[in-house]
């Protein structure tokens, strides 16, 4: 994170030249560190589309229902919450464990929720809408069933330590299914505000083809802002076993600022956006300039959805303009530094092009900043406007695709190691993901149980490739220096999690539409850095 204020640089002819100049100029150093040249294969975003959307399928936790696609999986946790005498079968484990943690999970909910809203059509015009409606459906089903109680919500079901003392599938679990929840006097305004985040993004997804269930979102929404709100803190001060894994660093404070957008986006509220413009300082929405967007840290995706009021000329967006227009200066300061324009103040870069936050999954970023780069080129263009840096005063929406659109293609192999980080896309992608379903052999292909530490022994210790391969997760990816390990044990980078493939589903759909039109219009696809050359 890095705090202060975005600087403006000058806008004159020849500062708007240089930066023309400077922008060229990096879009030509990566394409000659990512070594892309005409006879470079493209992408085929439409297939990693349709594989990340099956990721999911094979995260799923309960019992899975008759059109499962990832037929390798079995039911499990099936009896989850009955120790507490609540329903909480379903949702989705975050990553090569059991545990169903709350946060990252109703996070990845909210970025497959924003794509869809945002990009549904491409999504739908590459044959994936109903696959998308499914994957948001099956994380909602389960936080409607986890909220039993206006004040109450089930943050989490198992128990990290106990569950990575085994390496097990998960139809043969013997770790503990105890589940944690918040109260009033246990609070957890991060988590119930995510939760309450995604369920208001999930109803606009769901407000035409289903209007009862995009409803009884918004009530579990609007009641779980109201819990968060009221009774505040941070859930992990209220659940101590969560402090290993999912630790709420930012405080709770982002996501009340980004459920209350997200509400008000879903209803029309201006008292929802009033909350936002009130807070905005006390919260640090126009206060904290992010280099990062996360699960934990929401500050840049609330600060894109604060710019897009005024970019659309929303009528309450107006009546708040002073304070809006804060919101999207630290938004273009997210979105300068991402793309090296930010007077120093940026984010990192590998020497072959990936953005690069930290050395632990560090792909979750590269996604989510895709994700913001694609959805702020489509706000700009759509109001006909242009990017401010302090490097480059007018930058185009084509820029900031163009850099989205070189992370997209790094994952899916355009990288100086020529691998694909997108399990089973291509002709290599790591072959010994840390994920225990998929590292020991299908229990449909042998129903034997294996004990707690007999995978260890048999499966986590072995050197082949896993015996199920995981399509389309997106593991966490290679070092700094572009260097990737594929080894099991490195669960620094070759384990996947939900919240890396979740905004890249919009990301490849966007991608997929735009090649197929500048096919149809009788234009080469545009090289890693997403421009358009050879056209008719």
């Amino acid at each position: 994170m890095s705090r202060g204020r975005v600087r403006r640089a000058a806008g004159s002819p020849v500062a708007a030249a240089a930066a023309a100049a400077l922008v060229l100029l990096q879009a030509a150093a990566l394409a000659l560190s990512l070594g892309c040249d005409a006879a470079a294969a493209e992408p085929d975003y439409r297939e990693a589309l349709s594989k990340s959307l099956l990721y999911f399928e094979a995260q799923r936790s309960g019992r899975l229902p008759y059109n499962q696609r990832v037929r390798w999986r079995g039911h499990s946790g099936i009896t989850d919450g009955l120790q507490q005498g609540v329903d909480l079968v379903g949702g989705y484990y975050d990553a090569g464990d059991h545990v169903k943690f709350g946060l990252p999970m109703a996070f990845t909910v909210t970025m497959l929720s924003w794509g869809a809203i945002e990009f549904g059509d491409d999504i739908a015009a590459a044959g994936e809408w109903q696959h998308t409606l499914e994957a948001i459906k099956w994380g909602t089903d389960y936080f409607i069933k986890a909220h039993t109680e206006p004040f109450v919500y089930w943050a989490e079901v198992g128990d990290g330590d106990t569950d990575h003392y085994c390496w097990q599938r998960p139809e043969d679990m013997t770790t503990s299914r105890k589940a944690y929840r918040v109260d009033k006097d246990n609070p957890g305004s991060d988590l119930v505000a995510e939760t309450a985040a995604a369920l208001a993004a999930a109803a606009i997804v769901f407000r035409a083809s289903n209007p009862h269930y995009s409803h009884i979102l918004l009530h579990h929404a609007q009641q779980l802002f109201e819990f968060g709100d009221r009774y505040r803190g941070n859930y992990d001060g209220s659940i101590a076993e969560v402090r290993s894994f999912y630790a709420s660093v930012s405080g709770y404070r982002d996501e009340l600022l980004w459920a209350a957008f997200w509400l008000h986006r879903a209803t029309g509220k201006e008292e929802f956006l009033r909350y936002a413009v009130d807070k905005a300082d006390c919260f640090g929405g126009v206060g904290w300039a992010m280099t990062e967007f996360s699960w934990d840290v929401k500050y840049a995706g609330l600060q894109v959805l604060a710019s897009k009021l005024l970019l659309d000329g929303d009528p309450q967006g107006e009546r708040h303009r002073v304070v809006l227009e804060q919101y999207k200066a630290k938004a273009e300061h997210y979105l300068c530094a991402c793309l090296r324009l930010n007077n120093g103040s940026n984010v990192d870069r590998s020497p072959g092009g990936m953005l690069y936050v930290r050395q632990w999954n560090n792909l979750q970023y590269a996604s989510s900043a895709a994700f913001l780069l694609t959805v702020y080129s489509r706000y700009l263009a759509g109001a006909g406007a242009r990017l401010r840096c302090p490097d480059a005063p007018a930058v185009p929406p084509s820029e900031l695709l163009a850099l989205a659109r070189s992370q997209a293609d790094y994952i899916l192999g355009r990288n100086p190691l020529r691998l694909s980080y997108m399990v089973g896309y291509g002709p290599r992608f790591p072959a010994q993901v840390h994920h225990r379903a998929a590292s020991i052999v299908s229990h449909k292909a042998n129903n034997r149980f294996i004990g707690c530490m007999q995978g260890f022994d048999h499966w986590y210790a072995s050197k082949r490739p896993n015996p199920n391969v995981l399509t389309g997760a997106i593991v966490g990816g290679p070092n700094c220096r572009d260097e990737f390990r594929d080894d099991r044990a490195n669960y620094v980078q070759t384990e996947a999690c939900t919240y890396n493939t979740a905004p890249m589903v919009a990301v490849f759909a966007r991608l997929h539409n735009l090649s197929a039109a500048e096919e149809e219009e009788g234009c080469r696809p545009g090289t890693a850095l997403g421009l358009s050359a050879n056209c008719r």
